[in-house]
């Protein structure tokens, strides 16, 4: 059984990946000005997975 503190620090893992896959994607994959765009979107996820990881033990 998962309990609160296992689901967050799942949810920050799949965040930390989301937003690698989406940094090289505006890195490596996109030459114009959506690339700026998948790089500040990847930047949000890894905010997103401080906060989850910042929660964790408070919950």
């Amino acid at each position: 059984m998962m309990n609160k503190n296992t689901v967050l620090g799942w949810a920050t893992l799949i965040m930390i990946i989301m937003g690698l896959i989406l940094i090289a994607l505006g890195a490596f994959r996109y030459d114009d000005v959506a690339g700026w765009g998948f790089v500040a979107v990847g930047v949000g996820f890894f905010a997103n997975a401080w906060v989850f990881n910042a929660l964790k033990g408070r919950v």
